[in-house]
């Protein structure tokens, strides 16, 4: 079997964790210690992220979208190949060197999506980027650690607590859409987002597309107009 190969490590910004990027052969798989955080062979269900995101705010004139988290570009390559023309991709991602390794040596697998005239890229944390937006975005995508079970950072812990929802509620247009990926279920987060006022169904999503094996849950909140 090829070795892993260990090619970077980052700090994330306001912890101690250190962040790896790891290849064997053709696969990458980014670390949080002995945690992997993603790999280039699981992106079923990033891309469903971004689809189920589209199907839920279809025919609306030049979309306003935020992503959380960059990753390795699944949800956005996805955004961007049914996205209309006009859309407005934004993507806030806490670690600078994530962004790094998407021009550097996974340039590959981004595929130059990062260079799309509809995506703009803010190295900063995107709970803070939702905080001070107000009726900004049609649709807001967190896919950060393996779901509201944070495990970077506290400020992502934030995101899923319910003064983070309300936030993000308000940061949504009237029938916008807060789509939330998570590696496995949580019904204490599904009631949260119920109480904080959303419509919310939960999709089981397969991990690999096309493949048997892992499912993982996509709640997609919607506010409802007023």
């Amino acid at each position: 079997m090829i070795p892993w190969e260990h090619l970077a490590t980052t700090q994330i910004p306001g912890t101690g964790g250190d962040m790896k990027l790891m290849r064997r052969g053709a696969e990458y798989s980014i670390m949080l210690g002995r945690i992997e955080l993603m790999n280039s062979r699981l992106s079923g269900s990033e891309e469903a992220l971004a689809q189920l995101s589209l199907d839920r705010i279809a025919g609306r004139p030049t979309p306003a979208i935020l992503v959380g988290g960059l990753g390795m570009g699944f949800t956005l390559r996805a955004l961007l190949a049914t996205a209309p023309a006009d859309a407005r991709i934004v993507v806030a991602e806490l670690v600078p060197a994530v962004v790094d390794w998407a021009r550097g040596p996974m340039a590959h697998i981004f595929a130059g999506s990062l260079d799309d005239p509809r995506v703009e890229i803010v190295v900063r944390d995107v709970g803070a980027l939702i905080g001070e937006t107000t009726a900004g975005f049609d649709a807001i995508l967190l896919d950060v650690d393996n779901g509201p079970e944070g495990l970077t950072s506290d400020a992502n812990d934030a995101l899923y607590a319910a003064r983070g929802l309300g936030e993000a509620r308000r940061a949504l247009t009237d029938g916008g859409v807060l789509a939330v990926w998570s590696q496995g279920p949580d019904e204490r987060f599904a009631a949260r987002l119920r109480r904080g006022a959303f419509d919310v169904e939960e999709a089981r999503v397969k991990a690999h597309r096309g493949k048997r094996g892992a499912r993982h849950v996509i709640w997609l909140a919607v506010k409802p107009s007023a």
